[in-house]
This record gives structure tokens, sequence and C-alpha cells, in this order.
């Protein structure tokens, strides 16, 4: 785990989130989350650990999860490649490498619930 504030929190209810746990974790095989962060951001400090626990209820394997640090000035791995401006950003692809949805900071909704409600409509809608 390269970012610290991924690490889930421990008092995360998985049972009040029962149906986006429910929607990652039927995807499990075929999607892989690319999160872009750092343990400096007040942002990714907020959003971040959450999301790691709606993972981890999930049983999302730990080779379909790519986390990449940036620093202060959001320099990093893949930051031009896909156009990361805003952080945390968690991009969600496919096998084919085609991207499936993408949670920026920005969301009224936590990633996960947001995430989910996009995979749904995306895959399943």
């Amino acid at each position: 785990m390269s970012l610290e504030t991924m690490r889930p929190t421990p008092t995360w209810d998985a049972t009040a989130y029962e149906s986006t746990v429910d929607t990652l974790a039927a995807h499990r095989e075929e999607l892989t989350y690319r999160i872009w962060g750092g343990d400096w951001c007040k942002d990714c400090r907020a959003l971040l650990p959450d999301f790691g626990a709606a993972l981890a209820a999930a049983e999302i394997p730990d080779d379909r999860i790519v986390e990449i640090d940036l620093d202060r000035e959001k320099r990093g791995e893949g930051v031009e490649e896909y156009d990361i401006e805003y952080i945390p950003t968690i991009v969600v692809e496919d096998d084919a490498g085609r991207e499936v949805t993408r949670f920026v900071e920005e969301e009224e909704l936590p990633p996960a619930v947001w995430l989910a409600e996009e995979i749904d409509a995306e895959l399943e809608g």
C-alpha cells in the first residue's frame, strides 16, 4: 500500500452500504481501481480511508488496486496520461483498459457510493 490514506477506516460499517459493497464485489475480477492521491492532501485524508474500507469489504484483490502517491505539485505516475488535475481521483478500468468511470474530488457522494452507482449504470444499466 503506497498511500496511508487508503488504509481502511476501522469503524466503517459495510452493512450501512450493502448495495455499494455488493456492486463493487460483483465486479471484483473485471475492474481495476487506479487511485491518485497524497497523504499530505486533506481531501484524500477525508475521502480515501472509507473508500479503502469499501474495497476491503468487497474483497477487491490487491492486484486490482493501483495506488499512485503524488507529491505536492501533483506529479507522479500517469498524471499526464490520465489527465489528473485534482486529487483524489479514482479511475475505474475494465480488463481491456477502457475507462468505465472516474471519481474526482468534488463529487457530492463518497467515492465508493458514487463509483458503485456509475458502475451499475455503465455495466448493468
